[in-house]
């Protein structure tokens, strides 16, 4: 893994994805991290915002996965998210941890969460 990392932390939103319908007609939290790996120093040595990862853009369009569309499963929007920051950002992987603290589980938890890593296709 590449040795530089930029980490969007904790983002929170809130959404309507679960498996249920109150789930989905009430919503809950989801919060949300985004680790951006790749060779950032292009942009650190010439402290260039047009060589860098824009991070606003990313939690742009993680704000846009989370907020306006629906899943069943948190498996599904930790892929999404991962899949399409990959395709759309100039990073070699990203890490996404999606965690839905209010998991209708039946017994108290602090969160149930999925990690995802996807690595750029050479």
């Amino acid at each position: 893994m590449p040795a530089d990392r930029i980490t969007l932390k904790n983002l929170v939103f809130y959404a309507y994805h679960g498996l249920f319908a109150a789930e989905k007609e009430l919503g809950q939290r989801f919060e949300v991290d985004v680790d951006l790996y790749g060779d950032f120093s292009e942009c650190a040595r010439g402290d260039d915002i047009d060589a860098a990862v824009n991070y606003a853009d990313v939690y742009a369009l993680v704000r846009e996965i989370v907020e306006e569309r629906e899943f069943d499963l948190v498996e599904t929007l930790a892929h999404t998210i991962a899949d399409e920051i990959v395709s759309a950002y100039p990073v070699d992987s990203v890490t996404v941890r999606v965690r839905k603290p209010g998991a209708p589980i039946g017994g108290p938890m602090d969160y149930v969460e999925c990690e995802v890593t996807r690595e750029r296709e050479a």
